[in-house]
């Protein structure tokens, strides 16, 4: 899978996925990331990037021509490719959309930045606009980080173990529950007895049933959209009745 992401502030970048997991594959071929200065696609001496709104206000805007062109020459033809502007304005960027954009072989990320991005780069140029939260950020370029993080860890071999990614929060509609490790006895703090049982059947019921209620503290508004079956239903009304701890 091949990433390239538009930025006015490339060296951004540098570092960011030079290590860890990301390093790791994209020297594996498991994935591409290729980051692209939208400067040097603007026309002129100067290469000017950006211009003062039409109609007045404060900031400045990034201009579509240098965008237009960018895309032009990194991605002449769009067979299976997504172009995203991230934008405070996009729909919200959840699990789902990460997992809907895996299953691209190329991913095009343009990065906003001063006061907005000219209307036409959205209306014409992208496919869809992303908003990572409901929050400003001083550029698109940490949003785009965030997309490139939570789709490649999709990939298949991204992970090592493809079961981690499976039951990972928000993968299945809920919040993880809790994890323990060794000591088993830190101070007072204990383990629950459960998990130190060994049976299977047991532990992954625990499980679900802590997921549900981590979920129904934190997150309420998750489950309006879960994929709950009845035994999902029963324990949850165990739990909102205070016989689940």
């Amino acid at each position: 899978m091949r990433f390239d992401i538009l930025t006015l502030f490339p060296e951004m970048f540098e570092s960011v996925f030079d290590a860890s997991l990301h390093k790791k594959a994209v020297e594996g071929g498991l994935i591409e990331i290729a980051v692209h200065n939208i400067r040097e696609y603007a026309p002129g001496k100067h290469r000017v990037t950006d211009d003062a709104p039409f109609g007045g206000g404060g900031g400045m805007i990034l201009k579509v021509e240098p965008i237009d062109r960018a895309l032009g020459a990194i991605l002449p033809e769009r067979k299976n490719a997504e172009v995203i502007l991230l934008t405070p304005q996009g729909e919200p960027f959840r699990q789902r959309t990460a997992e809907e954009l895996s299953r691209c072989d190329r991913l095009v990320l343009i990065c906003g930045h001063y006061e907005g991005v000219d209307e036409r780069v959205g209306l014409h140029l992208a496919d869809r606009e992303l908003s990572i939260g409901d929050y400003i950020l001083s550029g698109g370029e940490f949003a785009a980080m965030v997309v490139v993080d939570a789709v490649s860890r999709l990939v298949e071999g991204f992970t090592g173990k493809r079961e981690s990614v499976l039951h990972d929060s928000h993968t299945t509609g809920l919040l993880e529950g809790p994890h323990y490790t060794r000591p088993r006895l830190y101070g007072s703090w204990g383990v629950p007895e459960v998990l130190l049982s060994g049976h299977e059947k047991n532990i992954r019921e625990w499980r679900r049933r802590q997921s549900l209620k981590r979920t129904l503290e934190r997150r309420p508004d998750l489950l309006e959209e879960a994929d709950l079956t009845e035994e999902d239903k029963a324990a949850l009304k165990a739990i909102k009745d205070g016989q689940v701890r």
